[in-house]
C-alpha cells in the first residue's frame, strides 16, 4: 500500500513538473515574440520634436529607445505656425475700414491733385519688401550709367538672408538694361543686387544714394539698407511710397519695364522667359501706368499701382496684406469703389488707429 501511494505521489509530481516546464516555455516564447514586435512598433511622435521643428523629415521614436525614419505610416504632418508680419505684431490688422481690405495699410490719392480718396494707417512705417526696387530703379536711371554695360551675377548677389531662389545663376552676364528690366518686372533679387553692386563706389555708395534720394523727395519715414527689399530694415510709409511712385513715373524706362508682361533673356546657353509678378498687368479691366509688388514674411503682401480709372490718374498703395492674392483683391475692391464715386469728389476715410514703428538703426 505504501509503495502504491509513493508511486502515485511521484507520478503527480512528474506531471506538475512537466506542465510547469511547458508553461514556462510558452511564456518565454510569448515574451520573445512581444519583444520582437515592440522593436518594430512605431510610437507617437514626441511633442518636443514637433514644437522644435528641427527634423527635416518626420522622426519616429521606437519603443526600444531607438529612433528612425517613419515607414508605412499613411500620413504624418509637421505643422509650423506662420510667422506674423510686423503689421500683425503691432495690431494694425485690427483697424477697420469701409472697404474691408485685407491690407493693414492703404492709401489712394489723385496723382494730379494730391486729393486723398481713401486712407488706412497711411503713416505706419513698415517693411516694404520688393517695393524697394522702385528706388533702386530711380537711382540707377538717374545715375545715367551705360545701359549696355555688361554686368555679371556673382556669389555676392546670392541671397543668404532669406535664401530666395533665382533663375539667374552665378556667372550669368546681362546688360544693365536687362538687369533693370528683370528687377522691375519679375522682381529678380540677384538682378537688383547686381545693379547696386555695379554702382560707382559699390553697394555702400548705392545704398547711400538711395537714402539721399529719399531725403531729397521728402520721404522722411523711409530708410534703406540694401537694394532688393529682402531685408525687413528697408521700411517706409504709404505716404512716402506714393511720393516714390510719382518720382519713378517720371522715367519712361521705369514705367515701361514695370508694366512689361514678359521678357526673354539669354541665361547661359538657354533663352529664358521671365514674367511679371503682378496679375493686374494682364487684366483688361486695368490701365496701369506703373506698378511694383513685394513680399517677405515681415512685410506681408505689398503693392503700389499708378493707373487711370474713372477719369483720374490714381496712385494706390497697399502694405501688409494677409493672403497670397489679397493685395490684388484689395486693388480690385478699390477700383470698383472708385468707379462708383461722383466725378472729382475727394472722399477721405480716416483710420481708426495709426501706428508708427521705430526706424531701424543705420
Amino acid at each position: 500500500m505504501a509503495s502504491i501511494k509513493k508511486f502515485v505521489t511521484t507520478g503527480v509530481l512528474a506531471v506538475l513538473a512537466a506542465l510547469s516546464l511547458t508553461l514556462t516555455t510558452h511564456a518565454d516564447a510569448a515574451e520573445r515574440a512581444a519583444a520582437k514586435k515592440k522593436t518594430h512598433t512605431v510610437a507617437p511622435l514626441k511633442d518636443k520634436a514637433l514644437r522644435s521643428g528641427k527634423a527635416s523629415r518626420p522622426i519616429a521614436v521606437l519603443r526600444n529607445g531607438r529612433s528612425g525614419n517613419l515607414k508605412r505610416v499613411s500620413s504624418v504632418l509637421r505643422v509650423e505656425p506662420a510667422s506674423p508680419s510686423f503689421g500683425q505684431l503691432y495690431g494694425l490688422h485690427n483697424t477697420a475700414d469701409a472697404l474691408e481690405l485685407k491690407s493693414s495699410v492703404a492709401l489712394v490719392l489723385d496723382s494730379d491733385t494730391n486729393e486723398v480718396l481713401f486712407s488706412k494707417n497711411p503713416s505706419a512705417v513698415l517693411p516694404i519688401a520688393s517695393l524697394t526696387k522702385l528706388m533702386t530703379a530711380v537711382v540707377v536711371t538717374e545715375a545715367k550709367l551705360p545701359l549696355n554695360e555688361a554686368l555679371t551675377i556673382t556669389d555676392d548677389d546670392v541671397d543668404t538672408e532669406k535664401n530666395s531662389r533665382s533663375r539667374l545663376r552665378v556667372g550669368t552676364t546681362l546688360s544693365r538694361e536687362e538687369m533693370l528690366h528683370l528687377a522691375l518686372m519679375s522682381s529678380e533679387n540677384r538682378a537688383a543686387h547686381a545693379l547696386g553692386r555695379a554702382y560707382p563706389g559699390g553697394l555702400e555708395a548705392f545704398v547711400g544714394a538711395m537714402n539721399a534720394k529719399a531725403h531729397e523727395l521728402g520721404m522722411n519715414d523711409t530708410h534703406y539698407v540694401e537694394p532688393t527689399g529682402l531685408s525687413s530694415r528697408n521700411q517706409s510709409s504709404a505716404r512716402d511710397l506714393a511720393t516714390l511712385v510719382k518720382a519713378a513715373q517720371e522715367h519712361p524706362l521705369i514705367r515701361e519695364f514695370s508694366i512689361s508682361p514678359e521678357y526673354e533673356v539669354e541665361v547661359g546657353k538657354r533663352t529664358t522667359q521671365f514674367r511679371t509678378t503682378d496679375a493686374l498687368v494682364r487684366s483688361p479691366s486695368w490701365d496701369i501706368l506703373l506698378q511694383k509688388t513685394g513680399y517677405i514674411t515681415e512685410a506681408g503682401r505689398c503693392l503700389v499701382v499708378q493707373a487711370r480709372m474713372a477719369g483720374r490718374k490714381l496712385i494706390m498703395v497697399f502694405l501688409d496684406s494677409a493672403g497670397k492674392y489679397s493685395h490684388i483683391g484689395d486693388a480690385e475692391r478699390v477700383r470698383r469703389w472708385v468707379a462708383e464715386l461722383p466725378a472729382r469728389t475727394p472722399v477721405v476715410v480716416l483710420p481708426a488707429a495709426v501706428a508708427v514703428l521705430p526706424k531701424p538703426e543705420s
